[in-house]
């Protein structure tokens, strides 16, 4: 994010960054409840989760990442083999889907698709987990007759020969919020005035990224990172074919609600839930002002 120099014009000044994999959700969920973490990346998939399960009321949402479906922009694929012989939706009736995890965000894209159509989980398919990189041999070896094809796998040169896509991840119900920021309100309290030079950093850095004029040099930066070759990233990364990032970091409020109600609905979340309760878009759009 941070890796073209002068993006992060306060960095090291009022703050300092440091970036930490967790391998789910779940574990960033009990890393911000511990207080071992202060800003934990969720989606429509968690969110309640976490104030749900974990009991944190205090999360707030306060910066968008990543939107599936957005107009014009990529979706998630739901692919089968190019040869196979299903071609509509209720064609997988008695067969196997594979998707990274249960209750993942393209898992209950997937699972609201399908109940679009008919088709429950256990009575009508089966579902396997699997990883994305090996989703395309999944497919190959015929263990799934449907497998989840997102970023940058979709784009795989041999995933693209073997696979044609069925369904896209907007058909479940339009654009789904895949990634947001989220902090604790006692902890934005307490460091006000250090989020928003953050998150002003955060929003110079995303329209950076999405300047089209800029492309070359960002491939270069996330190949660099990725330990990859530019080429693999070239094609999609930052356009259109990549999944949508708002150029003032503004989370989909709608969107979301519109996500975690199909979450609730397909069973995997007890109670209703306000996205707006626990949302402070304040900060990121005091942080936007300061570009302008």
């Amino acid at each position: 994010m941070f890796a073209k120099e002068g993006l992060a014009k306060h960095l090291g000044q009022s703050y300092t960054f440091e970036p930490l994999h967790f391998a789910a959700s779940p574990l960033q969920i009990s890393a911000l409840a511990a207080g071992e973490l202060e800003i934990a990346t969720l989606g429509f998939s968690s969110i309640a989760f976490a104030v749900q399960n974990a009991g944190i009321s205090d999360i707030r949402v306060i910066a968008d990442e990543i939107e599936d479906g957005a107009e014009g922009y990529f979706s998630t694929h739901y692919v089968v083999s190019k040869d196979s012989p299903i071609q509509k939706v209720e064609d997988l009736k008695g067969k196997i889907v594979a998707t990274n995890g249960i209750g993942a965000g393209v898992d209950i894209l997937m699972r609201a698709v399908l109940k679009k159509h008919g088709l429950e989980d256990r009575r009508d398919f089966t579902t396997i987990e699997t990883q994305f990189p090996n989703m395309r041999a999944v497919l190959t070896d015929h263990k799934a007759d449907l497998v989840t094809a997102t970023l940058p796998f979709a784009y795989d040169p041999e995933m693209e020969k073997a696979s044609r896509t069925l369904f896209f991840g907007r058909e479940a119900f339009g654009p789904a919020d895949l990634s947001f920021w989220t902090a604790r309100a006692s902890f934005i309290e307490k460091n006000r005035s250090v989020f928003l030079d953050l998150l002003e950093d955060y929003v110079r850095a995303i329209r950076w990224y999405m300047d089209p004029s800029n492309h070359d040099e960002a491939v270069q930066i996330v190949a660099n990172t990725m330990k990859l070759q530019p080429a693999v990233f070239a094609r999609w990364v930052f356009t259109k074919d990549d999944w949508y990032r708002n150029p003032d970091g503004l989370p989909d409020l709608q969107a979301l609600q519109r996500n975690v109600d199909s979450q609730r609905d397909l069973g995997f979340i007890k109670a209703d839930f306000d996205a707006k309760s626990y949302a402070d878009l304040t900060l990121i759009r005091e942080a936007g002002t300061r570009l302008k």
